[in-house]
């Protein structure tokens, strides 16, 4: 099967008075499904550069924005035909259908798209052992291990691993699927992948999602989550993500990502949160930042905080020149719920505004996607049937850390 490359990056000129000199930025464009907010456009002068940043005012959409941060002009291996493909192709067609082994279906993975509802990965786990390998007609080889591992409290793990690679050893892929499930209602369905071709590019991407009872509200809970990197064979150039969601049954839903990159000489990042409480209270965040090699350093960031009409809305937008120069520009917002909104703000430059006006405040109580909507998104996670539990036997509970730890504690280091 083909497989199309989403190793792209891309890097914006951004406009610029011709008094000064140019350089390459962020692009920041709005997320779909996150409110825009903001002020108006900006331009900064700096001793060399000059930022341009522009806000998306709030009443053009319904939902609160998250800005991403893309730094990146296409890569050589990012054409929407890459070299990928033909590596890729290379695994197919496999043999006569009595005796063929398993279809790659391994790409890279594709940046900024979230975490994926498991019908998109299409697990098929078999129901028996099975320890199989052949060789194709091109001559790449194949493998396909299946089992169980059992243990204590009626754990059960069924699992599937399958991969090949060229005849010359120069590509390769890998793919596991596995759903786990105890006596205490605990139930997992997860994947993991990884490839790299012939010209070094690599990637790796695992996705998970879990069933389970909250240990302290005994609510069900269902928790979603993806990480994703890839790397250039021949560019200082790769990407990484995590993202996770969490939803239980009376409405509390949490989100999250912590995204960075590099492309050459340029490096950035990004964070962004969501935090609903299930009763109207909603807290939502986003921190972004980038910086070159030769010093210079922007970034931007913005966190809003509603209940029942009242709430607030803060931010700042930042640069830094490659001798330490440094402007800022700070603004926030006062919602009191009857229609007035105090808003306030300056800058560096010496500018700087404190007024009150007549605004209609507009925010997301509840999540877009929420816990109906990810019940209905896991019917193969719900339908996992966990072993049958003996009578008189009893489960041993287990008080400690959620599953799905949003943590960054863990990330791996920026791909070099």
């Amino acid at each position: 099967m083909a497989a199309t490359s989403h190793l792209h990056f891309k890097i914006t000129r951004l406009p610029i008075s011709p008094l000064h000199s140019s350089f390459y930025g962020l692009q920041l464009s709005r997320k779909k499904g996150r409110a825009a907010i903001g002020v108006s456009s900006i331009i900064c002068c700096c001793s060399d550069s000059v930022v341009s940043i522009r806000s998306v005012d709030k009443n053009e959409g319904r939902s609160s924005h998250r800005l991403r941060v893309q730094a990146t002009p296409t890569l050589p291996f990012a054409s929407s035909q890459s070299r990928f493909a033909s590596k890729q192709e290379k695994f197919s067609p496999r043999c006569s259908p009595r005796n063929s082994g398993p279809q790659s279906r391994d790409t890279p993975p594709k940046r900024d798209t979230g975490i994926a509802n498991e019908k998109e990965w299409d697990i098929n786990l078999l129901n028996e052992n099975v320890n199989e390998s052949g060789t194709n007609d091109d001559g790449s080889t194949w493998y396909r291990e299946s089992g169980e591992d059992l243990g204590e409290d009626g754990y059960r793990c069924r699992w599937t691993i399958m991969g090949g690679r060229s005849h010359d050893d120069t590509s390769e892929w890998k793919e596991t699927w596995w759903e786990k499930s105890d006596w205490t209602g605990y139930k997992e369905l997860g994947v993991e992948k990884s490839g790299r071709n012939a010209e070094g590019d690599s990637w790796w991407e695992t996705w998970q999602e879990v069933l389970h009872q909250d240990e302290w509200s005994n609510l069900a809970r269902i928790e979603r989550s993806a990480q994703k990197q890839a790397k250039s064979g021949t560019e200082n150039a790769g990407w990484y993500e995590k993202w996770w969601e969490k939803y239980d049954a009376k409405g509390w839903t949490e989100k999250g990502a912590h995204k960075y990159g590099r492309l050459n000489e340029q490096s950035w990042w990004e964070k962004w949160g969501e935090h609903y409480n299930g009763r109207g209270s909603v807290l939502k965040w986003t921190d972004k930042w980038a910086e070159t090699e030769l010093g210079t350093k922007w970034g931007d960031k913005w966190e809003e905080r509603f209940f029942a009409g009242i709430g607030s809305r803060q931010g700042e937008t930042w640069h830094v020149s490659p001798v330490g120069e440094r402007w800022t520009r700070t603004w926030g917002e006062e919602h009191f719920g009857n229609g007035k909104v105090h808003k306030y703000g300056k800058s560096t430059t010496g500018e700087s505004w404190d007024i009150v006006v007549d605004e209609e405040t507009y925010y997301e109580a509840e999540p877009h996607y929420g816990w109906a909507d990810v019940v209905g998104d896991s019917t193969q996670l719900l339908s996992i049937k966990p072993r049958e539990k003996p009578p008189g036997v009893y489960t041993s509970l287990d008080f400690g850390s959620s599953s799905a730890d949003d943590d960054s504690s863990d990330l791996p280091p920026l791909p070099q």
